[in-house]
């Protein structure tokens, strides 16, 4: 399974993708800090799995999402509770 990583702390990006090794079946294609970097990767990249920050800088996670035309799976990894229902 093809998975980006969507988050704009390069300590939480680099946690993440540490703990993601111990999954073989998680392939961690891409990575991206924001809304923009992450739009490129997904366009090209194609992941059937995002990883993806609420709250960042200038454009949220729910931004990005209302950008793409192709959808893949969202895990959300945020540290704001009050994001949790809307992610929902």
């Amino acid at each position: 399974m093809k998975a980006i990583l969507v988050e704009d702390s390069r300590l939480a990006r680099l946690e993440l993708s540490e703990q993601l090794k111990d999954f073989d079946e998680i392939d961690l294609v891409g990575e991206a800090s924001n809304v923009p970097e992450a739009l490129a990767q997904i366009k090209q990249l194609k992941p059937d799995l995002l990883f993806l920050d609420i709250h960042m800088p200038k454009q949220t996670g729910f931004d990005l999402l209302e950008q793409l035309d192709y959808l893949p799976l969202v895990i959300f990894t945020t540290a704001y509770s009050e994001h949790a229902i809307k992610s929902f």
